[in-house]
Formats: C-alpha cells, structure tokens, sequence
C-alpha cells in the first residue's frame, strides 16, 4: 500500500536575480521555497537511521544551488529544475515544488505570487508496480 508519507521543507527564503525584466535581474528580489517530498517513511521510522530516509539537508544544498545559481526568466523553469534533480538524486516517488515571488513585477495590491508543480518518479513507480504485481501473483 503506498502510503501518506511526506517530508515538508517550508519557507526556505533565497535572496536571488530570477525575472523577465532587466530590473529583476540587476537588483534582485525575496524568493521562498516549500517542497514536499513523497517517500516512504516507514523503514526509517523503525530504524531511525538517516540511510533509510532522505537527507532533508541536502534536498536544502539542491534548492540552494539553483535558487542561487544561474538566473532564469521564468518560476516554472526553475521549479522544473529543481523537482528534476530531487527526483534523480533521491529515493522518492514524487515531489511538490512551490516558489514564491512576493514583489513579482505585477502592477496591483497582492500578497503573494507562485508556481506550483506536482512530478512523480516514473521509475520509482514502475519499480513498485512491477514488484505489487509479482507479490500479487506469488499470494504474498
């Protein structure tokens, strides 16, 4: 059974030169992070070994070094980034990118401005298909 299991990192805040415009890209703005990560937790919960689980330290080091690295125009190409690189470099099955950009260049009072992706492992759940399926097969 696949569970709810999740590891949230919330409100990760870059100061970073991503944007369309010129201005953006000179001085810079306040951008916020929150990623969710879909896993099992279960292994880790019962052995209480970081091995067993995802680093959330270094899903931190990957934001960070996209936040911070080269710019791009837009929020999507970065949360694609990053949701990419989460999904190659750890053991989970989806992830959840969500970047704020709270003085987005928008003429009009607002509070926030973001783009949400959801991207699932498609090698993590063929993997876990084809195993339910010969656990199926097999009567276990």
């Amino acid at each position: 059974m696949q569970g709810h299991d999740v590891i949230h990192l919330r409100g990760l805040e870059f100061y970073a030169y991503h944007g369309l415009l010129a201005e953006e890209r000179a001085l810079g703005q306040k951008f916020q992070v929150d990623l969710d990560i879909f896993l099992s937790l279960q292994t880790a919960g019962y052995s209480d070994k970081v091995e067993d689980t995802v680093n959330y330290a270094e899903v931190y080091s990957i934001i960070q070094k996209y936040m911070l690295g080269e710019p791009v125009n837009l929020l999507e190409n970065l949360a694609e980034q990053i949701a990419r690189r989460v999904l190659a470099d750890f053991s989970c099955y989806a992830v959840r990118v969500e970047i704020h950009k709270p003085q987005a260049p928008v003429p009009g009072i607002f509070r926030d401005i973001s783009v949400e992706i959801w991207r699932k492992n498609k090698d993590a759940l063929s993997l876990r298909e084809e195993r339910n399926e010969s656990l199926f097969k097999s009567g276990e």
